[in-house]
């Protein structure tokens, strides 16, 4: 007889290789922040791109829609892309979305101010994933004995 062989283990899928690449991708940067921003100035950029007519009667609120629009799409592509300037454009996102109330069509119909505020401000409170500590480190210098073994705190 023979000896059986141990069944291999298949690899992932190409698509499930990708979807898990993307995830790690997505979850070390404020990807959900960059989204509601660039969706935000999507719409504020928008709801001016009438025909050329129809912009000239708006006039400068159609200018200042195109403006912050397109402002605040780079403020996504800088937050997804550049997580360490976070901070930075998310403060800006959401001044600029405050900004784009009276300037353009009321913000893009107050939709797309709320999402570049709610976007700004993620992008701004997003923290990095740290990494899980393992026993035995991290402990302070005090709280450790010789060999490695931990002191108990004092009650």
């Amino acid at each position: 007889m023979a000896p059986e062989t141990p069944p291999t283990a298949k690899s992932p899928a190409p698509a499930a290789r990708a979807r898990t690449a993307f995830r790690t991708w997505r979850r070390s940067r404020p990807f959900w922040g960059a989204l509601w921003t660039g969706l935000g100035g999507f719409v504020i950029l928008f709801l001016p791109l009438a025909p050329l007519g129809r912009i000239l009667q708006v006039g400068i609120g159609g200018v200042a829609g195109m403006a912050a629009g397109a402002l605040l799409m780079a403020m996504a592509l800088l937050i997804l892309l550049m997580p360490g300037q976070r901070y930075a454009a998310g403060i800006v996102a959401v001044v600029v979305g405050v900004a784009s109330f009276p300037l353009t069509n009321l913000g893009g119909l107050v939709i797309g101010m709320v999402l570049a505020v709610l976007g700004g401000s993620m992008a701004f409170g997003w923290l990095p994933e740290r990494p899980e500590r393992r026993a035995g480190r991290g402990l302070s210098p005090r709280r450790r004995r010789p060999g490695g073994k931990t002191a108990e705190p004092a009650t």
